[in-house]
Formats: structure tokens, sequence, C-alpha cells
């Protein structure tokens, strides 16, 4: 991209100039990128690289030579990301803590923007502008002290300056400069130990865990984990953001051994690699690739997931499955419709269900019975003791806090069957109910995941052209493609996610479902969590259906699955299970399960089965498992 020299040049003052700008700019990202595939748009949205799409922001109707640097600032960012660097080598190294894990995330997209900065000059003005931008929005350029500076931008500038020379932008001047002294005294040398490893993402994301060492704030890498693990990742292009990035062999069993973990791999997001293909053993990725909170540490396999293996099912191919989010699947303008379409459907419903969710919440409330700890050496002052002071100046200032409320300790999970049978009014009124469900919930302390589940085709998909051309093997298994759906994380606030559960009201979204590896992708996440109590509850109107799979394995194949992995969660996980049908039965899977006639029913059912599960557990002891299994 030109430099900053050409901005007035090019300013574009029509509306013919501002396309002409708008594809001058989208053939220098897919350029710089080297994917003329990449699709380029321009929106009112967030800038953001998803996949195989790159959003601009929108350019202004007179736009300044600063609007149009910016602008091209992020489409080179996004570039250089696409090009330099490889998600699943990135995410095979990453460090397990929160603050860790920004700091590497941040140094490695500096390290992609360095590469482009050292080799061509006006990409390096286009970032620095970029930069400049984004810190000046930040309102960095005050900051006076580190409670308000983020450490990763910091380090992330700091990174930067070693690698390309350059120094921070004046808007993030001060947040560079009250880091500084603290990071270069505790990893000075290492800051310069990874300008000779720029151009190698393996080394260089090594050299960041040492930074992190010497900063107190990473483990060390495991003696095992060497980089000729991911070997089998070589032909696999950098920069391939999509939800199929497993490819990691976890054991080296017996094939037979292999064949039998198919249930779990799609509880693991996993995609096989070429190598697996040549061995016909299925690969599974343990890590869960969530972009909206990543760094979720490996989980070791457990005595629940080697059961799970044992069930008696079969995954023909994870290649085409997906697990994304919601807003990876439309753009957010067609969101944003697609929400308003369901608020404005189900206007008269969410005065129910909000009726039904204040009482939710005040049941939740009255729970609270508020407790404190006395006497402490911090906390909040306690003002009854201050008499003390008065009586005896020597006397220690005195500090109470207050003790946490159990049910506060808590995530719930909802698992909206996304399936064609649901189509119309169930499907609306589960997302409503979900919504403020979770709006309900939030307030009470307690964290909330939406996530819903389908498969991408009709009758098989690419899986299904994928057994055809290896000439029809026997008992293939599961023989569709997988689409697993993240609404709404539990990390993430309602006031963001609301607008995804519009999504369910996208034509052709709905198709067929495969429970059991639904219900166990959805588990997996939960025992992830590091809340001390975890609730799933499955929302759907039927059996397990899926043409293509059904078609070639036994008539009972996927049923027989879901209800093995029911009895495993229920038996022996910690997670606590429950399920409601609408206009299906589901008790005959479920041991706590409500069924439901009508959609109508769906909210009253919710909050109620939700509100007696905490009152099981405030009210009696053992809470609701202990009363489950004496029945």
């Amino acid at each position: 991209m030109s430099g900053p020299g050409d901005n007035t040049r090019n300013r574009p003052n029509t509306v013919t100039d501002t396309d002409a700008f708008k594809r001058a700019v989208s053939t220098c990202v897919r350029a710089i990128a080297g994917d003329h595939d990449l699709e380029v748009s321009f929106t009112k949205d967030k800038p953001a690289l998803s996949g195989n799409r790159a959003r601009l922001p929108e350019i202004p109707r007179k736009p300044t030579p600063e609007n149009l640097q910016i602008t091209r600032g992020l489409g080179d960012s996004m570039a250089l990301r696409r090009a330099c660097h490889d998600v699943r080598l990135h995410s095979r190294l990453a460090p397990q803590g929160q603050q860790a894990r920004a700091i590497y995330d941040a140094v490695e997209q500096a390290r992609v923007e360095a590469i482009g900065a050292r080799t061509m000059q006006g990409v390096s003005d286009n970032l620095a502008a970029m930069l400049e931008d984004k810190y000046t929005r930040a309102n960095l350029a005050d900051v006076s002290d580190r409670a308000d500076a983020p450490l990763e931008d910091a380090v992330a500038l700091l990174v930067r300056e070693k690698l390309t020379g350059r120094k921070a932008p004046r808007s993030g001047e001060r947040l560079v400069d009250i880091w500084r002294d603290w990071v270069e005294d505790k990893a000075g040398g290492d800051l310069e130990a990874l300008l000779p490893n720029i151009d190698n993402q393996d080394a260089f994301a090594r050299a960041v865990r040492d930074l992190l060492g010497a900063m107190e704030m990473g483990e060390e890498l495991e003696e095992d984990d060497q980089p000729e693990e991911n070997e089998d990742d070589s032909d696999q292009p950098q920069g391939e953001e999509s939800s199929e990035e497993g490819g990691e062999d976890d054991s080296e069993g017996e094939k037979s051994q292999a064949e039998e973990s198919d249930a779990a791999s799609d509880e693991n997001e996993a995609g096989e690699s070429d190598a697996a293909e040549t061995t016909a053993e299925d690969v599974m990725d343990d890590d869960d690739l969530d972009n909206e909170t990543p760094g979720e540490a490996r989980r070791p396999e457990s005595a629940f997931d080697q059961a799970a293996n044992e069930i008696d099912y079969r995954v023909f191919t994870t290649e085409f499955d997906e697990t994304v989010g919601a807003e990876e699947l439309c753009d957010e303008e067609e969101l944003d419709r697609l929400r308003a379409f369901l608020d404005k459907q189900l206007a008269n419903l969410q005065g129910v269900v909000g009726r039904l969710a204040n009482r939710l919440q005040r049941r939740l409330m009255a729970q609270q019975n508020r407790s404190w700890d006395f006497d402490l050496e911090e906390g909040v002052l306690d003002t009854a003791r201050l008499v003390r002071l008065v009586i005896d100046p020597m006397q220690p200032l005195s500090f109470k806090q207050e003790r946490d409320t159990n049910f506060r300790d808590t995530v719930v999970t909802l698992l909206i069957d996304n399936s064609g049978s649901m189509r119309g009014r169930p499907i609306s009124v589960a997302a409503t109910c979900a919504d403020i469900l979770a709006r309900t919930l939030e307030r009470c302390g307690v964290r909330v995941e939406i996530l819903g589940f389908t498969t991408r085709a009709w009758k098989g998909g690419q899986a299904r052209e994928k057994w055809l051309k290896e000439g029809k093997p026997a008992t293939p298994g599961r023989l569709n493609d997988l689409r697993h759906i993240i609404y709404k994380s539990a990390d993430a606030p309602w006031r963001r996610a609301r607008r995804n559960l519009g999504l369910m009201m996208r034509e052709g979204l709905l198709k067929e479902n495969i429970d059991g590896e639904a219900l166990l992708w959805a588990h997996q996440r939960l025992i992830a969590r590091p809340e001390q109590r975890k609730i799933l509850m499955m929302i759907s109107d039927g059996a397990p259906v899926d043409d293509s799979t059904l078609s070639v394995n036994p008539g009972n194949y996927l049923e027989r699955h879901l209800r093995g992995i029911i009895e495993l969660i229920e038996t022996r996980s910690p997670v606590e299970l429950l399920a409601i049908g609408i206009g299906h039965d589901v008790t005959r899977y479920y041991r706590r399960a409500v069924t439901i006639v009508d959609a109508e029913e769906l909210a009253g059912a919710m909050t109620d089965q939700l509100a007696s599960l905490f009152e099981d557990e405030a009210q009696r002891p053992g809470g609701l498992r202990r009363i489950r299994r004496a029945g």
C-alpha cells in the first residue's frame, strides 16, 4: 500500500473516487495476505478479521487523509496476520493465565505487523497511523496509573520498538513510559531475543514464553512439547482462521482404540490432518478454540472421556465440522435486522417471560443471606469497631469481608436444538427465553452460556460426498457435517451477545440434529470452566435425526449414542443435567426432565426448573444430585 505522502492526492471526493479507493485497498489487502479469495468489505461495524473475511470501516462521506491512512493501516494489519500467522501453532504454545495470554496474543500481533513494516515503508506508516488512532480512542495518552495502563499493550509496543526501530505512537508514549522500566528490569534480555526469531513463529512464540516467565506470569513449556509435534500442520496455510483448527494426536494407541474415540472428536472441535487420513486414524484436538475466550488450558483425558470413547459410536470424518460464533455466520448488519425481527415477533411474549424471570431473580436474591468475616487485616473497614481506636489509639484497624453466596459460583449452559423441526414459533420462543434468562442470571452473578447445534447441510453434505468417493465403506458412523454455534460464551456480557440470538431467525440455518455429540461438546466446555457448580439445560423438540447417518447405520444409532452420553453425564460427571422437551417426551432419556406441549410454556418451564435447582442446593444437604439418586 502507498505511504502517507500519497493521501492528499488520492483523497476521494466523489462516490466514484470512494469506490476506487475501496477497490485499491481490497486489492492490496489480498496481495499482502497472499489470498485472492479473501473477502474484503467496508461496513459501519467494528473492524475484524474472521475466517476468510476482512471487515474494514466504512469510508466517511468527506474523508480526511488521516481517515484513509487509518483504513489502510487496518487493512495492512489484517492482511499481515492472514499471511504470517498460524492459528493452530499459536494456540498450541499459548500460556494458560489470562494476563499471560493477553500479552502473548498482543506480542504475536506486533510480530506480524513488524514483518510488513520492516519491508514496506508505506505499510509501516499506515500501521503507525492505525496505532495512533487506536490509543487515542482508548484515552491512554494521559494515563498516569499502572492500574489503568494495559500491560499487554505496553509490552506489544515495546516489542514493536525492538523489531522495527519505531517508537511508540504519541498517544501510546505515556502507556509505554509507565511500564518500560519494570519490563526491561524483569525481561530486558528476553526482549532482545525476540528479534532474531521474527520470521519463525514457533521460535518466536517460545521466546515470548521465556519473556512471560521472566515477568513471573508464564509457565515453562513441557519437555515433550517439541516443534516436531506439529509436523502435520506444515501443509496448512498460515493464517487460516477457521473453526476446524484441530489436528494434534493426543495418543499413539492402536487403530482400534483410535476408531473407538471418534465420539469425542467433535467435543474437542477437531479436524483430520493429512497424516491421519493416510493411516485411517481419527485425530483429535483437545483445545477448545473459542475465539471469544481463547487460551483455555488443554484438559488431560479423564475417566469420563475414556468412558465416552468406549461407546459404540463412530464418526466417518470430522474434517468438515465447524464450531463458530454466531457473528461469523452473517454480518453484523444482518444480525441487527434478525434481532429486530425477533423482538418484533415476540413483543407480547417478552412481557410474560420478563415477569417469570423477575420471579426467578427474586427467588435467587432471597437466598443471599449476607454473612461477614470480621477482624481481618484487609477488606472493608469495619466502622463498628472504630470506637476501639478512640479508647486505645494503639489498636490496629479492623476490616471485614462479605462471604460469597454459594450459587454465585455457578455457570449455566443453555443448549438449544437448532434443527429444522424447531422452525417457527418454537425457535423464536427458545431464543427469547434464553436471552431473558441470560440477562436475569447475570444480574444475580450467575454466568450463562448459550449454545446451539445443527448440521451444515441436509442429507450428509461434504462428509457424505467423501464417503461416496471412497467407495461407500460399510458402517461409516455419523455421516454429516456438524455445525455447533456459540451464541453467547460464559464470559461474554449479555449486552454484547444479545443480537447474536437473532441468528436463529435466519432462513436456512436450521437443519438436522445430532444430539449426542452436541451434548458432549457442551459438557466439555462446562467442565473446562472454573466455577464450582455447573448446570447444563438441553432444550429440544425431538429425538436426534440425520437422514444421511441413519440411512447407512442401524435405525437407533444416534438415539443409542445420545442415551449413552446422558447416562455418563448423569452418573460420572459433576455437571447437573436437565432437559425440556417441546412437544416431545424427553423424560425417557433424561432423569430430570419436563415435557411441554406448547412452545408458549417454555418460559415457565425454564424458570421453574432453574429455580428448583438453586432451591435444592440451598435447602437440602447434598443438593440436586443426592435427591435424584435417592429416587
